[in-house]
């Protein structure tokens, strides 16, 4: 991306200087200051060792099964049978769903490994590769999100319906959010350029319509498939890493609450629970989109802005409190599944799709394709439960 250049000294130095006080002074203000520090410090190096390390072992095995899928004509096999109905729902090839299934089963980074893979870019234009991220983003962590809801008891509702319209409207809220950023992408890159270009003399349906191996029998092709796709995997888990590490300890410190006892210790993962203290303010909207059946509800899919993991880890105390019910399970499907925690990684999964600088339009996308997931979900689950 081109530099540009402005006054040493600008307005937008001191605005910059005010919130960055006001946010962290703030904190301080509440947690206590050095608190605060053990906090950000304990934070981060928690996520480096839990989340960073668990995201890059994902992507290494994501990478590697992809590199041999790829070695063996199974991506270009998809691409053909799938883009018929990828085409028309996302404006994507059908290779694209490769990366849905690899996000659902793991996690939004798993998608990566796969852009990485020529066998796999090649069947994109530019403009659709940056909406990867809001695409792997919204079906990241679904098998586990929708197996711990499926867990969930609830007598007397139906849990598994529930789930499945949550699925549902995690697929919605895809479809919008792609959509959406495939508007920015446009602009930026036309809509006419592969992200491969052909030879010299080689037109772009050749391009596709052959693919390119490895030399050697197939047990050594497949070996060195698994590993170029596995050592992917490493650079996709290293090029998240400032995302996660900084954009996630922000996020958690204004979701999460102090320790058990309600004191501040310095401990990983306390804060100041802003997010859902802000939540339970505009109550008044979101009960009537999301149909949730109390105020406390709110703080699930705020809380899936940072981490599905987290989100889904508030219902069953919720569950025993009485304060939730099927169509609020139904939402948290949706959103937990389509937003899980794109805060925390888009940053990461836009820097290594080397586009950093349209970060900020993916995240509004997303943001909306979430909200829509949810909104959806609530209305389709009112909706059969009136057939």
């Amino acid at each position: 991306m081109q530099k540009k250049f402005k006054k040493a000294v600008s307005l937008e130095a001191f605005v910059f200087l005010a919130v960055f006080i006001a946010i962290f002074g703030g904190l301080a203000a509440v947690m206590g200051g050095a608190n605060m520090m053990q906090t950000l410090m304990n934070t981060a190096y928690q996520l480096l060792i839990d989340t960073v390390f668990n995201i890059m072992a994902i992507a290494v095995i994501a990478g590697a099964v992809s590199g041999a899928l790829s070695e063996f004509g199974v991506i270009a096999l998809v691409n053909k049978a799938i883009t018929p109905l990828m085409k028309p729902l996302y404006d994507l090839p059908g290779a694209a769903s490769l990366g849905i299934m690899t996000t659902y089963l793991s996690d939004n980074p798993a998608i990566l490994g796969l852009a990485e893979d020529t066998n796999f870019r090649k069947y994109f234009k530019k403009y659709q590769l940056p909406a990867l991220t809001n695409l792997g983003t919204a079906f990241g962590m679904g098998l586990i999100v929708t197996t711990f809801m499926l867990g969930i008891s609830l007598p007397g509702e139906n849990v598994g319906m529930a789930a499945l319209i949550g699925n549902v409207g995690a697929i919605i809220g895809s479809i919008i959010s792609v959509r959406i950023m495939m508007l920015f992408t446009k602009k930026e890159f036309g809509v006419t350029e592969y992200c491969m270009p052909e030879a010299e003399g080689e037109s772009i349906d050749d391009l596709l319509n052959k693919r390119q191996v490895r030399g050697g029998s197939v047990g050594g092709r497949l070996l060195e498939s698994l590993l170029d796709g596995g050592k992917n995997g490493v650079d996709v888990g290293m090029a998240i890493i400032p995302g996660v590490l900084v954009i996630c300890t922000i996020v958690m410190m204004l979701t999460n609450g102090p320790s058990a006892d309600g004191t501040y210790t310095g401990a990983a993962y306390e804060g100041v629970a802003l997010l859902p203290w802000l939540g339970e303010k505009i109550d008044f909207i979101l009960t009537p989109l999301f149909g949730f059946s109390s105020a406390s509800a709110v703080a699930v899919p705020v809380t899936a802005l940072g981490a599905a993991g987290a989100a889904i880890g508030l219902v069953p105390d919720m569950v025993s409190a009485g304060s939730v019910h099927a169509n609020d399970i139904a939402v948290f499907t949706a959103m937990c599944m389509c937003w899980s925690g794109y805060l925390s990684t888009h940053v990461g999964m836009m820097s290594a799709l080397k586009c950093p600088h349209m970060t900020g339009k993916a995240v509004i996308s997303h943001t909306i394709g979430g909200l829509c997931a949810g909104v959806a979900a609530n209305f389709l689950f009112k909706l059969v439960t009136m057939i």
